[in-house]
C-alpha cells in the first residue's frame, strides 16, 4: 500500500500537498477517498486506528454478525417445530467471537486492498488541523508530517455518548464496545436506551439466553419510528420475554459484588449482572484542532455544514457522524460522494434526510423511510394510510415468522384518492431487505397508481407491501 510517511525519517518534518486530504478512514472517510481517487485526484487519507472505522470494527458489522449467531441459535431451538429433532444445543461464545472477528478481518483486508489499488496515500497516525487546509500528522512511527490540500474532508466519526451517573467501567457497566466482545453472557442485563442499537442488543442477548430489561426515557421504543411500528415491536419483545420500561427516569445505581442495582426515580429497583449503556453517539470533533481553523462547531460538537456538506471554512467539508445528520453508514457514503461531486463542480443534488432508509436488525426487524403518520399530520398534509399484516402471508407462514406489518402512508389527492407515497414503515421478517421498493417509491415521488402496478412474485414477503399499495389504489385482493 502506498505510504507517504516513508518520505519522513528520524522524526523530521516533511511537507506534502494534495488535491484532497481526508481525515478519518471510516465509511464516510474511505468512501470520500475512493470517490476522489475515481476522478484521478491526488488523495491522502489519514487514519489513526484502522480503516473501516467504528462501523466495521466496533459497530454495524460485528453487531450484525452476532445477531446472526443469535438467529441461528433461535432457529436451532425452534427446529422441533419443523420436525427436526436433535439433542440439546450448546452455545460457545468463544467460537462465535472467533467467527465474528474472521468476518471483520476479511472485510478489513478488502477495504485495505481497495484503498491501495486506488493509489491513495495512507497516513497511519493522528491528525491535527493547523489551519483551514493544513494538517499536522504524527505517525505511529514518531514522524511529524505536514499536509496541505486544495480541499479537506473531515470524517472523524463519533464516539459513544456518556451517561451521567453510569460511568462505563468495562465490567459491570459496559458500552457497545464491550457488548460486542462478550464471551461470557450475563444471566440478567439492563439496557439503558431503547433506540436502534439498544433494541438490537436486547434482541441478540435474549436469543442467546440473557434476561433483558430495556429502560427508555421516551414514551416508546425507537422514538424515530412510526408509533404503530414501535408499539408492534414492544408487543413482540414482550412475547419474547423482554421487559420494556418506557418513560423511565434514572435515579442512579449501586454497584454490588454480584452486579448492579439500577434505581428508577419512581422507586423501582432493578437487579442485574450488567448494565449496558446505549444512549447514542456524539460527534468526535474534540482534539481535532478545529480551534486553529474557521470551521464552526455547534453546541453538540458537530461541524456545521450547508446542504452540500461544506463547512464554514473555504475548501473544507465534513461528512458522516461528524455532522448533525442521521448517524448511518449509508448516509456517510452518500455525503462523501456529495462532497466530492461538489468539489468537482458537478451538479449534485443535496440529500433529503427525511427520506433516509433506516434498518434495524432486531427480531422482528424494523425498516422505514419517509414521513411517519405523526410527521405527516404535523406538516399539515392530508393523508391516507394502509396497513397489512404478515399473518396472512404465505412465505411468512412457511418461514414461521408471521409477526409484524407493512404500513404505507400516501398523500390524499383533491379527488380523495391516494396519491404520492410519503412513508413506508415495516416490522417483520427480513423487512430490512424489503424496504428498497418503498424507499425508491418515496424518493422518486411515485404515485400509488404507478407502484400498485408492480407485480410482486409469489410467495414472497414483499407481497404484503403489494397488498398495502393495492388497497390504497382501491384494488386489494386479500384485504
Amino acid at each position: 500500500m502506498p505510504d507517504h510517511t516513508g518520505a519522513s525519517v528520524g522524526g523530521r518534518m516533511t511537507s506534502n500537498h494534495y488535491d484532497i486530504v481526508v481525515v478519518g478512514g471510516g465509511p464516510a472517510g474511505y468512501a470520500a477517498a475512493l470517490a476522489a481517487a475515481g476522478y484521478n485526484l491526488n488523495v491522502a487519507l489519514v487514519e489513526k486506528d484502522r480503516l473501516g472505522g467504528t462501523c466495521l470494527h466496533r459497530g454495524c458489522i460485528p453487531a450484525k454478525e452476532l445477531l446472526e449467531t443469535a438467529a441461528v441459535n433461535r432457529a436451532v431451538k425452534g427446529a422441533r417445530d419443523f420436525g427436526v429433532i436433535s439433542g440439546d444445543s450448546t452455545l460457545d461464545m468463544t467460537i462465535s467471537q472467533e467467527r465474528k472477528q474472521s468476518v471483520v478481518d476479511r472485510l478489513f483486508k478488502g477495504v485495505q486492498q481497495l484503498v491501495s489499488s486506488k493509489n491513495i496515500w495512507l497516513y497511519d497516525g493522528e491528525a491535527q488541523m493547523t489551519g483551514d487546509r493544513t494538517i499536522a500528522v504524527q505517525t505511529k512511527e514518531g514522524d511529524d508530517i505536514s499536509l496541505s490540500a486544495e480541499h479537506v474532508i473531515l470524517a472523524t466519526g463519533s464516539k459513544p455518548r456518556e451517561l451521567p451517573g453510569f460511568p462505563i467501567d468495562g465490567d459491570l457497566i459496559i458500552g457497545s464496545d464491550q457488548v460486542l466482545e462478550l464471551t461470557q453472557l450475563p444471566a440478567h442485563a439492563a439496557i439503558i436506551g431503547g433506540g436502534a442499537i439498544g433494541c438490537e442488543f436486547a434482541s441478540m442477548l435474549t436469543d442467546l439466553g440473557t434476561q433483558v430489561t430495556i429502560l427508555e426515557s421516551a414514551e416508546r421504543l425507537i422514538p424515530g419510528a412510526d408509533p404503530d411500528i414501535a408499539k408492534s415491536l414492544q408487543r413482540a419483545f414482550k412475547k419474547r420475554g423482554i421487559r420494556t420500561i418506557t418513560n423511565a427516569t434514572l435515579g442512579g445505581q449501586t454497584l454490588l459484588d454480584t452486579g448492579v442495582t439500577v434505581h428508577l426515580s419512581d422507586g423501582t429497583d432493578i437487579d442485574v449482572e450488567k448494565v449496558i449503556v446505549s444512549v447514542g453517539r456524539t460527534a468526535l470533533s474534540e482534539g481535532l484542532g478545529l480551534e486553529n481553523t474557521t470551521v464552526e462547531v455547534d453546541s453538540e460538537g458537530c461541524v456545521v455544514v450547508d446542504q452540500y456538506c461544506r463547512a464554514t471554512a473555504s475548501g473544507v467539508y465534513a461528512v458522516g457522524d461528524l455532522i448533525a445528520t442521521p448517524q448511518l453508514a449509508h448516509v456517510g457514503f452518500a455525503e462523501a460522494m456529495l462532497a466530492v461531486q461538489n468539489i468537482r463542480d458537478e451538479k449534485a443534488s443535496s440529500i433529503n434526510y427525511e427520506r433516509t432508509a433506516w434498518a434495524i436488525y432486531c427480531h422482528p426487524e424494523v425498516a422505514y423511510a419517509g414521513l411517519t403518520e405523526t410527521q405527516a399530520h404535523e406538516a399539515g398534509l392530508e393523508i391516507v394510510v394502509s396497513k397489512h399484516r404478515f399473518i396472512g402471508n404465505a412465505r411468512a407462514a412457511i418461514h414461521g415468522e408471521n409477526e409484524g406489518m407493512v404500513k404505507v402512508i400516501a398523500e390524499r389527492r383533491i379527488d380523495g384518492k391516494a396519491g404520492r407515497i410519503l412513508g413506508v414503515h415495516l416490522i417483520g421478517p427480513w423487512v430490512t431487505e424489503q424496504l428498497s421498493q418503498g424507499y425508491m417509491a418515496i424518493n422518486w415521488e411515485l404515485e400509488i397508481d404507478q407502484i400498485s402496478k408492480f407485480i410482486q412474485p409469489h410467495p414472497t414477503f414483499s407481497e404484503v407491501f403489494g397488498e398495502a399499495v393495492l388497497e390504497l389504489a382501491g384494488r386489494t385482493l386479500h384485504g
